[in-house]
């Protein structure tokens, strides 16, 4: 499970990738059983030529110490850090890795920022980074970034289409998880259960208004026909 940081950290860096023009996705597999990079950005050049960056993402000293592999396969390598893990762990980052350092946004100043911020935080380059030769082969690696594109297309896209991909019975275990899930009885605002049960019953008391309302209509008007054709004919009479 992702922490916030992590999360920050995460969109923090697509978006710097994304300012750069590369194309980006996160968590793709290596060729040749290299691991899972975090981060990969695929860069076409002027020239011609592409350049792949790969990030490593990393929020505590633990995380760091990971015996996860590092998918330093890229042409430019970088470690993802916050500024105080990047103190403690500056000695032991290899010479031709590069760093970049989140830093959030003050919370003030994006409250008061005139347009929405699409990043909590930016980054700074802390240690520049080296080039090197891809480490594995490059058609492979582009199938596994294509493959990985894919994948979070296909996510966007049962968002999109939201609940109606989903059984009743799905839908029902997964609202039952969640109100599980930080129920606080003395803040019902705060709960989602509650929330759902609320809106659920105010639509329902709309729906019953309008068709109360429509009905109210339709008898008047049946009201005004019956009154006409029942209405004594007064004309002759004095």
């Amino acid at each position: 499970m992702k922490t916030k940081l992590t999360k920050n950290l995460e969109s923090t860096l697509y978006q710097y990738c994304y300012e750069q023009g590369a194309y980006v996705v996160e968590e793709v597999s290596m060729p040749d059983k290299k691991g899972i990079v975090d981060t990969l950005s695929y860069q076409m050049l002027p020239s011609g030529s592409v350049e792949w960056r790969c990030y490593e993402l990393k929020v505590t000293k633990s995380d760091f110490h990971s015996k996860a592999k590092l998918s330093f396969i890229g042409n430019y390598n970088y470690f993802v850090l916050p500024q105080k893990l990047f103190v403690e762990v500056e000695a032991e980052i290899p010479s031709h890795i590069g760093v970049l350092i989140y830093r959030e946004f003050d919370k003030k100043a994006m409250d008061l920022a005139p347009q929405t911020l699409r990043a909590p935080g930016f980054l700074t380059v802390a240690k520049k980074v080296q080039y090197q030769d891809l480490q594995v082969d490059e058609e492979q690696l582009t199938g596994h970034f294509v493959a990985s594109l894919f994948r979070e297309v296909d996510k966007a896209k049962r968002v999109e289409k939201g609940l109606q991909l989903y059984s009743d019975d799905k839908l029902f275990k997964e609202l039952k998880k969640r109100a599980k899930k930080g129920y606080d009885v003395y803040k019902p605002d705060h709960n989602l259960y509650d929330q759902f049960l609320d809106d659920t019953q105010s639509d329902a008391v709309d729906a019953l208004q309008e068709e109360l309302d429509a009905r109210n209509a339709e008898y008047q008007e049946l009201k005004l026909k019956y009154d006409a054709l029942n209405q004594p004919n007064l004309e002759g009479k004095v």
